[in-house]
């Protein structure tokens, strides 16, 4: 009797891990999948192209002069405020297509197959850090382009790209959510839009929070993204690993334990 209890769990074990393999190896698959539609698609990168060098050039001239008295003064404030402000802004595209997906029925279709039902929702989560490490080394291409020089050092900016990559990854979860409970993919991109941009622009991404009203500092300095800015300006231009990283790590891992798994859930009763 006993020998047959253990080989019963035995079985479920291997069984369990099978179905695990399955879903990683689809989940692989359908980012792959989201990799051919941009390749079919070109103008999706869009976002993630012009968006760093435009947003570069004009914060650069526009406020370089006023706040820093010169640009390449700025460029070290500004490069890191840029930097994640792009990329995390990009993570809405995420519950966007996830929307636009499942308006046209292309999940129902995925029903039929052999695949494991959290594989398209993982798969597109993958496919969409391709778009932000684009982001992140147009970004700081800009930057070396215009001057800047990080004093960090090589190690120091590709920990802060990474460090960035991986809390929009995070963020993307959110932005997914929206995008499988919403009505339409203008709706969330309204939605995303309504919440993100405040958080963006009401943080110390583009001047110093000293230069704000003071009824206006306390909300910057709780602010989740002046703690991301922050991290990747004391990485970038110090090699500093503060306060602000083990804040930013905290803030991303909250994140992905609060709405992976409401996210999977309703996700799960639409597919």
């Amino acid at each position: 009797m006993k020998k047959q209890s253990t080989m019963s769990i035995s079985n479920i074990q291997l069984r369990n891990k099978a179905i695990f393999k399955q879903a990683v190896r689809n989940s692989f698959t359908m980012a792959y999948r989201g990799l051919l539609k941009v390749r079919r698609t070109p103008e999706q990168l869009f976002d993630v192209t012009f968006q760093p060098i435009i947003f570069t050039l004009m914060f650069t001239y526009i406020f370089g002069g006023a706040i820093a008295g010169n640009v390449q003064n700025y460029l070290p404030i500004i490069i890191p405020g840029i930097l994640v402000q792009t990329v995390i802004t990009t993570s809405i595209v995420t519950g966007t297509q996830l929307r636009e997906d499942m308006d046209k029925g292309v999940f129902d279709r995925f029903k039929s197959l052999p695949i494991a039902r959290i594989a398209p929702l993982a798969g597109a989560l993958l496919a969409d850090t391709i778009r932000y490490t684009i982001a992140t080394v147009l970004t700081f291409s800009m930057g070396f382009i215009l001057g800047y020089r990080p004093e960090g050092g090589l190690g120091a900016v590709i920990i802060a790209g990474l460090l960035v990559i991986a809390c929009s990854w995070a963020i993307s979860w959110i932005f997914a959510f929206f995008g499988v409970i919403a009505r339409s993919a203008s709706s969330v991109q309204g939605i995303s839009m309504l919440v993100l941009f405040p958080l963006t622009f009401l943080s110390n991404a583009f001047v110093p929070a000293d230069t704000m009203p003071n009824w206006l500092q306390w909300f910057v300095n709780i602010n989740p993204i002046s703690h991301l800015v922050t991290a990747v300006r004391d990485l970038t231009n110090s090699g500093v690993l503060g306060w602000d990283l083990a804040i930013s790590l905290i803030g991303a891992a909250i994140i992905v334990a609060v709405f992976a798994p409401i996210t999977v859930r309703a996700y799960m009763r639409r597919a």
